[in-house]
């Protein structure tokens, strides 16, 4: 059934009780010619006996399944067999719910299935799938590469370049895979009277940002929302762009900010765009721009990162050692438009820093 494989290709273990799902995914992975299926699992019980004996690079998991269900499954595979796992999910807000927790759990990343068993509509998952799938086995295999001791990581300054004259009025963020449980580690750290707000084009199918936001903002303490059209942007407060949405922002005032909302493709691959953001955000305020770069797949943020550095602005990327996927700021540093690559748990640092936060004395 699954055929013979060369040494090169990413061996992928199926798991889902849907027999339609199995042959569905079965299709997509084996149409390229990379990834090689070892095999299939209708159960959480059957994935962890296969795990060992097959001992695939990346393993696919429903979310959803009776019995022993994703989350408790992938729990015992990062436990006992760990690789990468990459969660099939319902756009539903309860899916979705169980998915960051999948996500916390240890899984590499997730794709959405929105199908009936009559629909071919996943179909349009399956550049996604392949994508993650070769990036969760190149994770891996740099993890193996990576387990040799060495020194701890430290931020890195990669010009001369005088600081800003003044302090960011705002700092526009992208990121993709690996970007929801990235994002769970910084903006907790951030206090509540953040004097900037912070965008984010955070990668997300539809249905998923809303929850997202919701989960975020029961974490942290500046308060985090889904963007709205016509929204007016204040300080101390994380707005996340919605899936199917570019996100823009218009400043009639200089005390004023609004978020625009637009379906338009603007010729993205994305929706929302991280370019389309950042070059926004560069093109109202220039100097006092501060773009963030974080793990994720493919180039999107780069155009807009280099519109930040062109006008002034502060640039920081994350670091190769605590990205999940080192695509989107790989991009920027080969630029040359980055002023600052930091490990992830520096980024809140970073922006405290820019932003000449001091913490508001409480009598």
């Amino acid at each position: 059934m699954t055929g013979e494989s060369n040494k090169s290709q990413v061996r992928v273990l199926i798991v889902d009780d849907s027999a339609f799902m199995r042959t569905a995914l079965f299709r997509m992975i084996a149409s390229d010619s990379d990834l090689w299926v070892v095999g299939t699992a209708s159960s959480g019980a059957e994935a962890l006996q296969k795990v060992p004996s097959l001992d695939p690079d990346v393993v696919t998991l429903d979310v959803q399944m009776p019995g022993l269900d994703g989350v408790e499954t992938l729990r015992r595979i990062m436990a006992q067999f760990p690789r990468p796992v990459i969660m099939v999910s319902s756009a539903t807000p309860n899916q979705a719910q169980i998915t960051f927790n999948a996500l916390e759990a240890g899984a590499f990343d997730y794709v959405p299935k929105q199908l009936s068993c009559t629909s071919l509509d996943i179909l349009h998952i399956r550049d996604e799938l392949i994508a993650k799938i070769k990036a969760a086995a190149e994770s891996r295999h740099a993890e193996d590469r990576l387990s040799l001791p060495r020194k701890p990581p430290r931020s890195v300054d990669l010009h001369t370049r005088k600081v800003p004259p003044g302090p960011p009025a705002i700092v526009a963020l992208g990121i993709s895979t690996g970007g929801p449980k990235a994002l769970q580690e910084i903006l907790p750290a951030l206090p509540g009277d953040l004097p900037v707000p912070i965008l984010v084009v955070q990668h997300m199918p539809a249905g998923f940002t809303a929850p997202f936001a919701e989960r975020l903002n029961n974490l942290c303490a500046v308060s985090i929302c889904e963007a709205a059209h016509g929204q007016n942007v204040q300080p101390g407060v994380v707005y996340i762009a919605p899936a199917g949405s570019h996100m823009t922002v218009d400043r009639p005032t200089d005390s004023r900010i609004v978020i625009c909302l637009s379906g338009k493709p603007e010729k993205q691959v994305h929706v929302p765009s991280a370019d389309v953001l950042m070059e926004s955000v560069a093109s109202a305020f220039h100097s006092q721009a501060m773009g963030i770069i974080m793990t994720g797949m493919g180039s999107d943020g780069a155009q807009g990162m280099n519109a930040i550095h062109r006008e002034g602005g502060l640039t920081v990327g994350q670091d190769e050692q605590s990205c999940a996927v080192y695509g989107m700021p790989r991009v920027c540093a080969e630029m040359g438009i980055l002023d600052r690559v930091v490990p992830l748990a520096q980024i809140p640092h970073e922006i405290l820093q820019a932003t000449r936060y001091r913490k508001t004395s409480v009598s």
